[in-house]
């Protein structure tokens, strides 16, 4: 089964000018960012290729420890993209995804240890992150935290 997105996008004028986009619910207004020169409006190629990655990755973290049987108190994910510009020529090179899984105080060793192994799982799961296979460096650095204990 095959499953159809669209995007319309409008430009206004040159390089430093700014669109905007309407993908369904994404809508947005778009420029290159500050640090490339650009006008830095709305949202940019780079910040939404992280966002798909990041939002890809914790959609699917969160249905694998679903289909576990681990129900989280809490999941959180900060994410972090980097881009490399040499000679001119920018290169989208590493994305880290830093999970934050807490689990009930209750929580059994074989279920944390099931949990971490489930938060590197998911990279290698998720579809935005296969799509960019081989093109840019996918890294995982869990957090596992039991309630109102300190990180494992």
């Amino acid at each position: 089964m095959k499953h159809p997105f669209h995007l319309k996008a409008v430009w206004n004028g040159g390089r430093n000018s700014e669109g905007t986009i309407d993908a369904g619910g994404l809508k947005t207004v778009i420029s290159i960012p500050q640090e490339m020169g650009g006008p830095g409006t709305g949202t940019n190629p780079d910040e939404m290729l992280l966002g798909a990655a990041a939002t890809c990755y914790l959609i699917t973290l969160a249905a694998m420890l679903e289909r576990s049987d681990i129900t989280p108190d809490e999941l959180t994910l900060e994410s972090e993209a980097t881009v490399d510009v040499t000679n001119n020529i920018f290169t989208y090179e590493r994305i880290v995804h830093k999970p934050r899984i807490v689990l009930p105080q209750d929580t059994s060793e074989s279920d944390l240890s099931k949990a971490e192994k489930l938060a590197h799982k998911a990279e290698a799961s998720c579809m935005i992150s296969r799509a960019v296979s081989g093109n840019v460096r996918m890294e995982t650095c869990p957090v596992i935290v039991t309630t109102g204990a300190d990180a494992l």
